[in-house]
């Protein structure tokens, strides 16, 4: 009779611990933080983004930032078609707007304005924005649509010089590669570009450039299920560290 007992006694303990467990299963979210933020980001900001990352990594144990690059305007129709975007970076505010209500809170980061970019040494004397005209001179801008392209066009607007472009790039880095490549004499790109392309290029300057400076918002994006994530991704950009890594690659201040 005694060994009976004692069986049910351990039978009782055991379905009260297990009871204890599945109550505390069921108080476990079912759905965790996620550990991937995906962050869309306009071309410009590779180099700095890819180090504000970085950073975010090392202070979030477990958390992957997959990053993608390319002309604003392009990303802002991938967001709207279902690419997944916790948080998006434009290099206008234009671009930003076009988001709509799926932006939330957007707050400028940072600022940038355009230069002109030649071969070393520029072999074809390129001194302002109307010798991008002179004869025998190729040269590439961005398209319109994106942020470095709608600043070329209000440069031109001011100072009556439309440029005869070979092309029309879909990103500033586009337009980066065919005059680092060989592929164009000059290009128009933004400040940072033409600095972190270092001894690969030479750069003009023109008066009339500083009168366009381009206002880069951030977001996160409504809806996106990194939302806590992207907030925190946000105020890294907007910290000391992030506006350190940003000044450092020739972005003005918000």
């Amino acid at each position: 009779m005694r060994r009976i007992l004692a069986a049910l006694s351990v039978a009782g303990l055991l379905l009260a611990v297990a009871g204890c467990s599945s109550d505390d299963d069921s108080s476990t979210p079912a759905s965790a933080t996620p550990t991937t933020l995906n962050v869309s980001a306009a071309a410009s900001l590779k180099k700095t983004f890819t180090a504000i990352a970085d950073e975010f990594q090392k202070q979030h144990a477990g958390v992957t930032v997959k990053l993608s690059f390319d002309g604003s305007s392009t990303l802002v129709n991938q967001i709207k078609q279902g690419a997944p975007a916790d948080v998006f970076a434009s290099a206008d505010e234009r671009n930003m707007d076009k988001l709509g209500d799926q932006a939330v809170d957007p707050k400028i980061f940072a600022t940038n304005t355009l230069v002109i970019v030649t071969a070393p040494g520029n072999p074809k004397g390129i001194n302002s924005f109307a010798d991008l005209n002179k004869p025998g001179v190729t040269t590439v801008v961005c398209q319109s649509a994106q942020p470095c392209g709608n600043a070329t066009d209000t440069v031109e607007k001011n100072t009556g010089v439309t440029v005869n472009a070979a092309s029309e790039e879909q990103s500033v880095t586009a337009v980066l590669t065919k005059v680092t490549t060989g592929q164009a004499d000059a290009g128009v790109v933004y400040v940072t570009d033409a600095k972190a392309a270092g001894d690969k290029v030479a750069t003009v300057t023109d008066p009339a450039f500083a009168a366009v400076v381009n206002k880069y918002p951030i977001a996160t994006v409504q809806g996106a299920p990194g939302d806590a994530l992207g907030k925190e991704f946000i105020e890294l950009v907007l910290g000391p560290q992030g506006q350190q890594i940003l000044a450092d690659a020739g972005f003005g201040k918000p």
